[in-house]
């Protein structure tokens, strides 16, 4: 490998990192700051305030998105197997299903983004239980692999990466649905997932409305597949 070579795939290597930290970090910064909004609601001067704040986020994110695109990095937001993208668009009109809750694991290591998704998930009528570490995930699904309608996954975790979390799950569980959360994904690693059974991907920060569409979409299929009686599809 030639040296220029060599610093052009360092150079994408640092960019990658710096665009899924700057990600995870404007999540969190989104998240607080609406929650702090709601507080707010009402008092004299805070729209104005919260109006240049929200103004900052969407700029973060403009710079974020051109980082993730040079570090060449999946170039949509969102990418869904091509039977969940119409359910998807329903989901967005129908919202959260008003049927038997639905039990989901979420799996981040970072705990506002956890505590963030958690509310979201929960407000919206789910049952959530909550891991730090693509292990604890491992050893609650082990110990009952019906238990969970949907896990969802960061993909950025220290020893076990969301990745190879999800390779595992399907080892154990060949109709276990996992989505991935990212805040950059390399787009050659993304389609080798979505080939061995990946259903989608939903990129960091999201709005509460698209993971929440995400979710719908996969749970609804699963339930459609399991009365069918063809089995459930992995989705990450």
């Amino acid at each position: 490998m030639s040296e220029s070579h060599q610093k052009e795939t360092q150079k994408r290597d640092d960019n990658s990192k710096v665009a899924s930290e700057l990600n995870n970090l404007i999540q969190i910064i989104s998240g607080t700051s609406s929650l702090i909004e709601n507080i707010w609601e009402g008092r004299p001067g805070s729209e104005k305030y919260f109006e240049m704040l929200r103004a900052s986020i969407e700029r973060a994110e403009q710079v974020t998105a051109q980082l993730v695109a040079q570090a060449g990095g999946a170039d949509r937001k969102r990418v869904l197997r091509p039977d969940l993208e119409q359910r998807f668009d329903e989901a967005l009109i129908a919202g959260a299903p008003n049927q038997r809750k639905h039990s989901i694991l979420l799996v981040d290591d970072e705990p506002m983004a956890l505590e963030l998704l958690h509310g979201v998930l929960t407000e919206a009528g789910y049952e959530v239980s909550v891991t730090q570490s693509g292990f604890e995930c491992l050893d609650l699904f082990r110990r009952d692999a019906h238990a969970y309608d949907l896990i969802l996954t960061d993909l950025s975790m220290p020893l076990m990466d969301g990745e190879e979390t999800f390779h595992r799950l399907r080892q154990m569980s060949p109709t276990a649905n996992v989505v991935l959360m990212a805040g950059f994904v390399d787009s050659a690693r993304l389609e080798k997932m979505m080939n061995n059974g990946l259903s989608g991907f939903v990129g960091k920060p999201f709005a509460p409305v698209e993971i929440l569409a995400v979710v719908t979409s996969v749970i609804s299929a699963a339930e459609r597949s399991k009365e069918g009686g063809n089995g459930i599809a992995a989705a990450i």
